[in-house]
Order: structure tokens, then sequence, then C-alpha cells
């Protein structure tokens, strides 16, 4: 049987993190959580998960700081970062890309998005970033 895909969430808004965490678990992934960036940089460590969803604006170390942090770590380099945010700025998605994440989703998403967003960030080994397409 093949091992469960490990997903760390670093949201300060628990119920984003709680709905994320049920929607992922009905998918069939494990599961394990932060509240705030240093929390999240301490979990990526101590968990070594597959994949880390990450808000950018946090207590704590925001968004970008924690993924800087991962970036330097030789333990953490290494796992894909989808940012799922609040933040509307151009400029942020840029920086977002810039600093190697994934994907780039804005609050409110859609789950099914966001669902596919992990399955395609797991699938994908490359370095590349990849960037979902407005459907209107």
């Amino acid at each position: 049987m093949e091992k469960k895909k490990k997903i760390l969430i670093v949201d300060d808004e628990r119920d984003i993190v709680k709905a994320l965490l049920i929607r992922l678990q009905a998918a069939g992934y494990h599961v394990v959580t932060a509240f705030d960036g240093a929390q999240g940089v301490f979990m990526a460590h101590k968990e070594k998960p597959d994949l880390i969803i990450l808000d950018i604006r946090m207590p704590a170390g925001d968004g970008f700081s924690v993924a800087q942090r991962l970036k330097r770590s030789t333990h953490t380099f290494t796992i894909p970062v989808i940012f799922l945010t609040g933040s509307p700025e151009k400029e942020v998605e840029e920086r977002a890309f810039a600093m190697g994440a994934r994907f780039y989703i804005k609050k409110p998403y859609d789950p099914e998005e966001l669902l596919d967003a992990v399955k395609r960030a797991l699938e994908e080994e490359s370095d590349t970033p990849l960037k979902l397409e407005d459907e209107d």
C-alpha cells in the first residue's frame, strides 16, 4: 500500500485550517497543522511533509519569511509550497512565484481548484512554478 502523502498547513485562521484539514483528509492525505510562521518552520522540520500550504499574512513570521527559512534549510528546501492567501496584490503573487511557490491561490478559494493544485504539486517533481489560469 502506498504511504499517504503528508501535507503541512500553516495558517493563522483556524476556520480555514479546519476546512482544509477535513477536505484534505477526505481526499486521503495525512495532514499536520501550524498556526503561525515560527510553528510552521518547526513543524516542517519535525514532520518532513511532502507539501506545505502556506498563508502569507500571519503572526510570528509571514509566509515569505517562512518560505525563505525553509529554502535555506537542507532538510526542507525541496518541499513544494502552495501559497493560499487573501492578498490580492499582483506584486505579492509575483514575489510568491519568485520564491519558488508551486501555486498561488487566493482566498476565498475554490476547494476543487485547491485539491487539483495539491495533486499537481505532489506529482510535479521539477522546480518550475506552475501558474493556474483564471477561468472566466
